[in-house]
C-alpha cells in the first residue's frame, strides 16, 4: 500500500539520502511502532486543540481526525506497510495521513515537535502497560490470598538462613508474597501520576509561538496536568526509570518466590507437587520433573535489572536537552514488559496448580528443634531473665541431640535437671500447634492475625476493582 518516500525531516536542508548503513543504525520504527495507537491519540487531541485555537479550521481538524482513524484501522488490520526510511512510527504515520487526506496533513505537525510528541506517545504507553501490570498484579495478589485462605491450619517450618527457625502456617508464607505484590501494585499507582503529565507545548525544548492550549490536550487524554519546564519536558525519562525500578521490585519479589518453589519441589523437603504444564523432564534421566518455569523466571530478574541498569546508564552522561540517545529508553522497556507480563502471568497459573504436601510440611516441623524459642519464651514467662532462658534452652537441644530426641520427647526430668523451673505444663507449649497459636501479635503466623490479613487484602482487592 505505501510507496517508499523520503524522510521529511531531511527536506530542505540535505541534498542526499541517508547512507543505508546509518539508516538501519538509526531507524527506530522496527520496535516503536507499538507506540502507533498513543501517537495517534495524541494527534488526534492535538489536532482538535488547534482549532479550537483556531490555528486549524474546524473541517480541516476533522479531517485529521477521520484520516488518523483510518491509519489506525490499516494498522490492526495489519495492511499498514512501516517504511525504514521514515525513522520512526511518528513520520510513518504523518506520511501515510498525508497521503490520505492530502496536504492538510502536512499541518498535523504545526506547535509540536517529534520531542515532544515522542515523550508523550511513550509516557502513554508506559502508563497504558503499567495499569496492565497492576491488573495482573491484583490477580496473583487474588489466587494467593485464595489458596492462603484454605491452608491456616497447614504448618511448615520457617526458616532464616535456610535453616529451621519456627512453625508458621503456610497461610502465613503466602501472604507474606501476597503484601510484597500488593506493594509493587501500589508503587506503580503512585508512579503513575507521574508519568500521565503532558509535555505537549514544550515543542523541541523552548516552547512554542502558536498560541497552544497544552491542557485541554491532557484532560482530554486522562493526563494530570502539563509540564511546568519545557526543557524538562522533553528530556526527562523518570517515568521510564521509574517504571523499570517498580518492573525490578516485582521480578525481584517473582524470584524469590520462585526460590521457595524450586526448594519446596526438591524431594529432600518434598511440600509441593509440581503441577506437568509448569514442569519438565530430563533428556536422560526418566525420573526428573524440573521447576523449569521458575527457574527460568528467577534467572529472567536479571534481564529486567539490565534494563532499569541500561537506561540509568544512558541519562547519566546527557546534557539538556534531547539528545538522539534517548531512543534508547524504548527498547530495554518493551523487553522488561513482556518479560514481566508473561512473569505474572505464568506465576497465577503455577499457584493455582500447585498442590501442598501438608504431611511433609508436617513431618519437617520435627527436625531442626523449631521449638525450641517456645521453650525460652516458656521459661521467660516464668521469672528467668530471657538471656539466662535462651542459654537455659541451648543446653535443653545439646541434650536431647545427644540422646537422639526432639525436645518434646525429652523427659521431664532430664528437662528439670536443667532447670527446676520446668513443670510437666511445658509440654503444652512444644507442640507446632500451639507455637502458631501463640503468636498474637498484629502481623504474626497467629489465626486471629492471618484472618486479619486476608480481610485486609480482600478489602484491597475490592476496592482496586471498583
Amino acid at each position: 500500500m505505501n510507496q517508499p518516500r523520503s524522510s521529511p525531516v531531511r527536506g530542505g536542508r540535505f541534498e542526499g539520502e541517508a547512507d543505508d548503513l546509518v539508516l538501519a543504525y538509526t531507524q527506530s520504527v522496527a520496535f516503536d511502532h507499538v507506540l502507533y495507537a498513543q501517537d495517534i491519540a495524541g494527534s488526534q487531541a492535538h489536532a482538535r486543540m488547534l482549532a479550537r485555537q483556531g490555528i486549524l479550521g474546524t473541517e480541516e481538524a476533522e479531517a485529521l481526525c477521520r484520516g488518523l482513524d483510518r491509519v489506525r484501522e490499516e494498522i490492526e488490520a495489519e495492511i499498514f506497510v512501516w517504511d525504514p526510511r521514515l525513522e520512526d512510527v511518528h513520520m510513518n504515520i504523518e506520511a501515510r495521513l498525508t497521503e490520505l487526506v492530502g496536504e492538510v496533513g502536512k499541518k498535523l505537525h504545526t506547535g509540536r515537535s517529534r520531542n515532544d510528541q515522542v515523550a508523550l506517545d511513550f509516557r502513554l504507553f508506559v502508563s497504558d502497560r503499567t495499569r496492565q501490570w497492576r491488573l495482573l498484579l491484583r490477580g496473583l495478589v487474588a489466587i494467593l490470598v485464595e489458596r492462603a485462605g484454605k491452608s491456616a491450619k497447614i504448618l511448615l517450618p520457617g526458616y532464616t538462613h535456610l535453616q529451621p527457625a519456627q512453625t508458621v502456617s503456610l497461610a502465613q508464607h503466602l501472604l507474606a508474597y501476597a503484601a510484597m505484590f500488593r506493594r509493587d501494585a501500589e508503587r506503580l499507582e503512585d508512579s503513575d501520576r507521574r508519568i500521565r503529565v503532558s509535555p505537549l507545548g514544550a515543542a523541541a525544548l523552548a516552547g512554542t509561538t502558536y498560541p497552544l492550549d497544552p491542557l485541554s490536550v491532557s484532560r482530554e487524554l486522562g493526563m494530570n496536568g502539563v509540564f511546568a519546564n519545557s526543557m524538562d519536558a522533553v528530556s526527562d525519562r523518570d517515568f521510564v526509570l521509574e517504571a523499570l525500578f517498580g518492573a525490578s521490585l516485582a521480578m525481584m519479589h517473582l524470584s524469590r518466590l520462585c526460590a521457595d518453589i524450586i526448594l519446596w519441589a526438591n524431594p529432600a523437603l518434598g511440600f509441593v507437587r509440581l503441577p506437568d504444564g509448569y514442569s519438565t523432564g530430563s533428556s536422560i534421566m526418566p525420573q526428573k520433573k524440573n521447576p523449569d518455569v521458575a527457574e527460568l523466571m528467577r534467572g529472567k530478574t536479571g534481564r529486567v535489572y539490565g534494563a532499569l541498569l541500561s537506561l540509568l546508564a544512558t541519562m547519566k552522561g546527557l546534557p539538556m536537552t534531547y539528545n538522539r540517545d534517548l531512543q534508547e529508553d524504548k527498547e530495554p522497556f518493551l523487553d522488561a514488559d513482556r518479560t514481566l507480563s508473561l512473569s505474572l502471568r505464568l506465576m497465577t497459573g503455577l499457584l493455582a496448580e500447585l498442590a501442598f504436601l501438608p504431611r511433609a510440611m508436617r513431618a519437617a516441623l520435627q527436625r531442626g528443634f523449631l521449638n525450641a524459642t517456645e521453650l525460652a519464651d516458656y521459661l521467660a514467662g516464668r521469672g528467668i531473665p530471657f538471656r539466662r532462658a535462651h542459654n537455659l534452652t541451648g543446653t535443653a537441644v545439646a541434650r536431647a541431640e545427644a540422646l537422639g530426641l526432639t525436645l518434646e520427647e525429652l523427659p521431664l526430668e532430664e528437662l528439670r535437671a536443667i532447670c527446676p523451673d520446668i513443670q510437666a505444663d511445658v509440654y503444652a507449649v512444644l507442640t507446632p500447634d500451639a507455637s502458631v497459636a501463640r503468636r498474637t501479635t498484629p502481623g504474626g503466623t497467629g489465626s486471629a492475625s492471618v484472618r486479619s490479613q486476608i480481610r485486609c487484602l480482600k478489602r484491597w482487592l475490592r476496592a482496586v476493582q471498583n
